[in-house]
Order: structure tokens, then C-alpha cells, then sequence
């Protein structure tokens, strides 16, 4: 792992990605954090301003940590677009959310999130959370390698 990987963060609430960016620093996780605050900037960095794919060069991030709760676009209709498309649905995606619905984890795993956490109020138990996400997806977990094509 490099620190040029990017992680991309999708997460409205300021305190959110305050807490977040500060618990990766504490954990000396380097990778760059992309924040995007809403599900319409988050479709845009994958795929253009119009929705179209003419951004091919993008370097894309090696993680996804995905808010259900965001304004514009919801964090479900954002996973289903970045999953529904060959140049993105092989990046891991953990939805990081405040939710336990049952209805929403169900529908996270039924559109292709590939882990579900509820994010912990206590900010240590929280840095504990962002050390085991960077520990496993990070480090642990065999990443596809060529990040701008897929081919199945």
C-alpha cells in the first residue's frame, strides 16, 4: 500500500468527516481522503458532471466509505450506480453509516456493498473502527490491480 491510494470518503455531516480524517491521521493511515459531501458530488468525481464516463484517467480510490444519509443523491442510489458499472464496482465499498435499519443493511449488501458498519458515538471506539477498516482494506485485503479497466 501507498500512501498516493485514495480513499474516498462520502459523508455529509462536518463532525463526521472531522472525526473520520482525525482518526485515520491517529492511526498513521496516510492515504489521501477525497471528501465528496453529498451522493451528486460523489457520482461526479466517478463519472463527469453530466453523468457520462469522461473521466477514464481518474486514478480511482482503492476504498470506498460510503454515508447512507447524504443529501441530493442517497448513499443506496450512489452504491447502485458505482456497482452497475464496470470501471467501478470492483472498489471495495463500506457503507459507514449511522443506520441499523434492517432495511437499509439489506439493501447495502443486496446492491453490492461489501461491508456494513454502523459508526460507534464514542469517538475511541470509533478510531478502534477507522484502525480495524484501514488494517483490514488497507493492508490485509488483495486489491484489484488495475484500477481503470475491468475486465470479469
Amino acid at each position: 500500500m501507498s500512501n498516493k491510494d485514495k480513499i474516498l470518503l462520502v459523508e455529509d455531516s462536518p463532525d463526521d468527516i472531522e472525526l473520520t480524517l482525525h482518526a485515520f491521521k491517529k492511526n498513521n493511515i496516510l492515504n489521501e481522503i477525497i471528501v465528496k459531501r453529498d451522493g451528486e458530488e460523489a457520482l461526479e468525481y466517478f463519472f463527469g458532471p453530466e453523468g457520462v464516463e469522461n473521466n477514464k484517467a481518474l486514478d480511482l480510490p482503492i476504498l470506498i466509505l460510503l454515508d447512507l444519509n447524504i443529501p441530493k443523491i442517497d448513499g443506496l442510489n450512489v452504491l447502485k450506480r458505482v456497482k452497475n458499472h464496470d470501471r467501478t464496482k470492483a472498489i471495495p465499498t463500506v457503507i459507514l453509516t449511522s443506520s441499523n435499519e434492517q432495511a437499509d443493511i439489506i439493501n447495502s449488501y443486496l446492491h453490492g456493498c461489501n461491508s456494513y458498519i454502523r459508526k460507534p458515538v464514542d469517538f475511541n471506539q470509533f478510531a478502534e473502527t477507522i484502525k480495524q477498516l484501514g488494517l483490514y482494506w488497507l493492508v490485509l485485503n488483495e486489491q484489484y490491480l488495475n484500477k481503470n479497466e475491468f475486465q470479469p
